[in-house]
């Protein structure tokens, strides 16, 4: 008995020592050194190709990039499970995509969903699968010869290629799934893109630091003479990916190193040079391929048609493209620059535009904006990014992005907001938390109240404040703050109401100088209701948010010199910073940046059921009513799951946190402006980390749906898309 129970243990012993060694650490023994490797996709020129009964026929990347994230969890959560990746693998076909393309190692709820969907599917979806480098190591100190740069992005190509092919165990990681990876996958995997958008900053310093390696030769790929540093460790990474995948696996596939404009392989004149701080050139010629690697190469670019839109700034644009209408379009330019550099195919593998309110840049020539896009126009805007891209010969595109993704942050709204509690929320007025197809509306089958003339939402609402034949209504949800205001016989081309709103103890004032209004309370914010192109919110002076953490870039001016006083009866429109190159456009380099003002309210019906559905209308009129939905950062919450608004900036200089469990609301006409406005409170609860949301996908969805799979996209797709 002792000998059995020895032998059984050695036994697993042995067993636990062979799946360490197989699965884990990816020590193999190679039993057919000899065998042919095999690849089913290839590329020419400027075509990339896939097997098809034998032959390699040309093959268009028709693709939607995915991200990891949804309501209520970190996109480092891994959240997602298998039976929503199933649902929305069937979505994306149905829409007339071919590929998805993901960033990073992901659970492996998503691979064996992948699996399940293909494995009987004679119309499969593909995959081109990433492989990612930490922000934190490229935004450090460290250069792209770094061990934690390098070696990590070596060691995460052979877990990636172990995973593909169903032969690895990994536990949580940094940034990166886990799980046990049993499903081979890699029939259905067309390629890989190697690395992110590179910061122009590292670039630089590993070139500068390194001038003697900027040669590489591997057995698969090999650096021109004209390489820098950068691109031979590039080179030496694309190399070591295909080494492993040829020896371990007997297969090949495609290989592409991410791109995008602030790295690309252009010169531009010295002004765009140094506004835009162009310092950093990456360029996929300076890495070719021998005989060895028998599939295809291919240039990967992040493009958008605002970000950075250099060619906008050009002086003479006498050969740029044009559109229809005769209008530039410097994006459909600058695609063909990028394919006419290039002796491989070029893949988009980015391009899209935000449906969120509010807004981080203009797109100077065709309106495909970052941000305060309705989901219509977003869906036309993808088509013509579309266009344009396989109009200037590229060989396929990836939309970004399939889900939205409450996470996220933008550069001119994240100073505003409580970076540590994103993903409770829906912040309207963050544009990155929006280019997906797919929406997360709150509530567990619909939201609380839509904005659509209909009152019926509030039957059982009582009225928070009334004054005289008007009252005003509220509720919230993980998106807005909703108002029902009542004016009896209320003219919608006459009348304006004022509803002024008391967030903060801190600052306010009891008198609105604007329209000569005085209040109970001191108030933070006004509402006009003035009309359906006139109405606005309003915000006090002092609690301008813009003002405390922008007022160098527009004025040139230190914020904090000479702040309002807290009681300042001046109230501001609401305005947003946009980036862009005003110096350039001005010829003044001391130029002041540009805004828009976002607190200018939209008309329209916002019930995504309705015909005349306008994702970005805030109110409508509807007899003696108008519905009226506010985001939360509007009016300065900076995290409003915990009900955390700003405090006083000009006490902490800068954007602090202050928690409230109450606002107080009034409303009054141009009639009684003469009486001080009653105010009453409204009570916060907030909702914490449990996030109510349902499915929904989108207008541009559908309108993407009808190009794709109508009779103008037929012949475009390989695969019949």
């Amino acid at each position: 008995m002792k000998k059995f129970i020895i032998a059984v243990c050695a036994v697993a012993l042995l067993a636990v020592i062979w799946n360490t060694a197989y699965y884990r650490l990816g020590i193999y023994i190679d039993l057919n050194p000899n065998a042919p490797v095999t690849t089913f996709m290839t590329t020419d020129e400027k075509t990339i190709c896939m097997e098809k009964d034998g032959e390699q026929v040309p093959f268009e990347i028709r693709g939607v990039n995915m991200g990891v994230g949804i309501p209520g969890e970190w996109a480092t959560d891994f959240a997602i499970d298998k039976e929503t990746y199933l649902r929305w693998f069937k979505e994306i076909q149905e829409m007339g995509a071919n590929t998805v393309r993901v960033y990073t190692i992901l659970h492996n709820d998503f691979y064996d969903a992948f699996y399940e969907y293909n494995e009987n599917n004679d119309d499969p979806l593909y995959l081109i699968h990433g492989v990612w480098i930490n922000d934190y190591t490229q935004n450090s100190h460290r250069d792209a010869y770094d061990s934690d740069f390098l070696q990590t992005f070596l060691d995460d190509c052979r877990t990636v290629v172990d995973i593909l092919h169903g032969k690895k165990s990994l536990n949580l990681g940094y940034g990166i799934g886990s799980g046990s990876y049993r499903k081979d996958v890699s029939q259905w995997v067309i390629g890989y893109i190697l690395g992110v958008e590179w910061e122009d900053v590292t670039v630089v310093y590993t070139d500068n630091k390194y001038p003697e390696k900027s040669q590489y030769r591997g057995t698969y790929m090999y650096t021109t003479e004209d390489a820098t540093p950068f691109e031979a460790m590039l080179c030496q990474v694309g190399d070591k990916i295909i080494e492993y995948e040829s020896k371990r696996y007997k297969q090949q596939r495609l290989v592409a190193f991410s791109n995008w404009p602030t790295t690309d392989p252009f010169d531009y004149p010295e002004d765009i040079t140094r506004y835009f701080m162009k310092c950093a050139k990456v360029d996929a010629e300076h890495i070719r391929t021998t005989d060895a690697f028998i599939s295809g190469y291919f240039a990967s670019y992040h493009v958008y048609p605002y970000y950075p839109d250099y060619l906008a700034y050009f002086e003479d644009k006498s050969g740029f493209c044009r559109t229809e209408d005769g209008s530039l379009n410097t994006y459909r330019t600058y695609l063909e620059m990028l394919t006419e550099h290039h002796s491989i195919p070029v893949v988009i593998s980015e391009y899209g535009v935000s449906t969120g309110r509010g807004m981080a840049q203009r797109d100077q020539n065709t309106g495909r904006n970052q941000g305060h896009m309705s989901e219509d126009e977003q869906g036309q805007a993808l088509i013509d990014c579309y266009k344009d891209i396989m109009a200037a010969g590229c060989a396929g595109s990836c939309v970004f992005t399939w889900q939205d993704e409450w996470f996220k942050r933008t550069w001119n709204t994240m100073q505003n907001v409580d970076l540590l509690n994103t993903p409770y929320w829906s912040d309207y007025q963050t544009n990155e938390q929006y280019f997906g197809l797919l929406s997360f509306d709150p509530g567990d089958e619909e939201s609380i109240c839509y904005v659509d003339g209909d009152i019926s939402d509030w039957k059982d609402c009582e009225p928070v404040t009334e004054n005289g034949d008007m009252s005003v209504s509220m509720k919230y949800d993980e998106k807005f703050i909703y108002f029902l205001i009542r004016k009896k016989d209320f003219d919608a081309e006459k009348d304006t109401l004022y509803i002024p709103i008391d967030t903060t103890q801190k600052t306010g004032s009891t008198y609105c100088r604007n329209y000569d209004i005085s209040f109970a309370r001191a108030c933070d914010f006004v509402m006009v209701i003035n009309g359906k192109s006139s109405s606005r919110l309003l915000v006090q002076e002092r609690y301008e948010v813009m003002r405390a953490m922008f007022y160098h870039e527009t004025d040139n001016e230190d914020p904090y010199i000479n702040p309002p006083d807290a009681s300042t009866p001046v109230f501001r429109q609401i305005d947003l910073m946009l980036q862009t190159a005003t110096p350039l456009l001005t010829g003044n380099w001391l130029a002041s940046a540009e805004t828009y003002e976002t607190g200018l309210l939209t008309y329209g019906n916002a019930n995504p059921e309705s015909e005349d559905f306008n994702s970005l209308a805030d109110f409508i009129f509807a007899g003696d009513y108008i519905e009226v939905k506010i985001p939360w950062q509007l009016l300065n919450f900076s995290n409003p799951s915990e009900m955390m608004i700003h405090d006083d900036y000009y006490e902490h200089y800068g954007v602090e946190n202050l928690q409230i469990d109450r606002m107080y609301i009034g409303i009054t006409d141009e009639e009684h402006t003469d009486t001080r406005v009653p105010m009453d409170p409204f009570e916060l609860d907030g909702w914490g980390k449990k996030v109510t949301y349902h499915e929904r996908l989108k207008e541009s969805y559908y309108i993407l749906q009808d190009f794709w799979t109508g009779e103008e996209a037929e012949t475009d797709s390989g695969e019949g898309k």
